[in-house]
């Protein structure tokens, strides 16, 4: 009987195992996006080039997801390599002192339809911090090479002096130069392993 049982929790374990589905990000068609407020009147954009991630479920709708994201901060691009050298440098990320920024998901609940609430734990300048972001399920299709692959677009607001980023100036006229409140647009497309 004994035997019985320990195959029997054997072959559960192994079904459970083959059941988790295991994801990379697919980083030539995926983009982590920023925009930030410029002296009030206006706003500049940026992103990130190099970054991974990785997904692992159970559940086809992602809502039991576990999602681990690594940024190169180095990799940061505004368009402008004055400002990116600036944001580099220790008034803003420090990327020598804290070359990576990580997020590592808690929980990803459906909030409706294709949305979903998707919480986690988020490390940037030395500070790591619990965030919620919204996100939007695009579905999950085969290409025509065979892969699978799945769709996301991740979304929200963080204010940079929460991890440290306090480097500003007030205007003449009032008014930060920079904006504290930074919006994050990441757009995601995985590739199952």
């Amino acid at each position: 009987m004994k035997r019985l049982n320990i195959l029997f929790i054997v072959l559960i374990l192994v079904i459970s195992i083959n059941a988790q589905n295991n994801w990379a990000f697919d980083v030539a068609h995926s983009s982590v996006n920023f925009t930030v407020s410029h002296m009030v009147i206006s706003e500049v954009d940026g992103r990130f080039d190099k970054f991974e991630g990785s997904v692992s479920n159970l559940k086809d709708d992602f809502s039991d997801a576990k999602i681990e994201f690594t940024i190169d901060v180095a990799s940061v691009n505004t368009g402008d390599e004055k400002r990116d050298t600036h944001l580099k440098n220790v008034d803003f990320f420090d990327a020598e002192k804290f070359p990576k920024m990580k997020f590592a998901s808690k929980s990803m609940k459906k909030v409706s339809g294709n949305k979903y609430k998707l919480t986690g734990s988020f490390t940037m300048h030395g500070v790591t911090k619990d965030v919620t972001l919204d996100a939007k399920y695009g579905g999950t299709i085969k290409d025509p090479w065979g892969n699978t692959k799945a769709g996301f677009k991740i979304t929200g607001v963080l204010n940079r002096t929460d991890w440290g980023l306090k480097y500003n100036s007030v205007m003449e006229a009032g008014g930060l130069m920079i904006g504290e409140e930074i919006e994050i647009t990441c757009k995601i497309e995985l590739i199952k392993k």
